[in-house]
């Protein structure tokens, strides 16, 4: 595992997953987020977010976090693992709202609410989102490992197994 991508809905938990993975496997973590939007709540050109991911994935190790399914084919086809997060929307939902008003590693400010177009696309990620997903980890599936996680425990569980591995090196 040198090469790895996260991805799910929003409020899934992948960036808290993302940093438990980094500080186990002490790989880079990059966040797809933190590419794509500037401090004052703008974003960059698309020409300028796929410059600096293809510059990430030149790398020999890293962690990409975040969706952006316009990006998640090239993504996958540069890594060695993939992990989906792929919670309930209501389990997204509380997600998201657990994290208003709290500084972020992942973000580049900090959220004061949970605005009607970002909650309704966490409504609608299993049907907008989901099947695409699941299309392109089927499609990319040959050498690499996909893990699949369907609660937060699950998650935690995969994390547990993997610290001892890492504290024995």
């Amino acid at each position: 595992m040198e090469r790895v991508i996260i991805t799910g809905c929003p409020g899934a938990g992948k960036s808290t997953f993302a940093r438990k993975l980094r500080d186990a496997a002490g790989l880079p973590l990059y966040y797809l987020d933190r590419l794509w939007h500037r401090p004052d709540r703008t974003t960059v050109t698309r020409e300028a977010f796929d410059l600096r991911l293809k510059e990430i994935l030149r790398k020999d190790r890293w962690i990409i976090d975040g969706n952006y399914q316009r990006t998640l084919e090239l993504r996958l086809a540069a890594c060695d693992t993939a992990f989906l997060l792929d919670l309930p929307p209501e389990e997204c939902l509380a997600g998201a709202r657990s994290r208003i008003g709290r500084p972020r590693e992942d973000l580049p400010w900090v959220e004061a609410g949970l605005d009607e177009e970002f909650r309704q696309s966490i409504v609608d990620f299993p049907r907008d989102c989901l099947p695409r997903i699941y299309e392109l980890l089927n499609q990319y599936r040959e050498g690499r490992k996909i893990v699949i996680f369907r609660s937060r425990e699950e998650a935690d569980g995969y994390l547990e197994r993997l610290l001892p591995v890492r504290e024995n090196k």
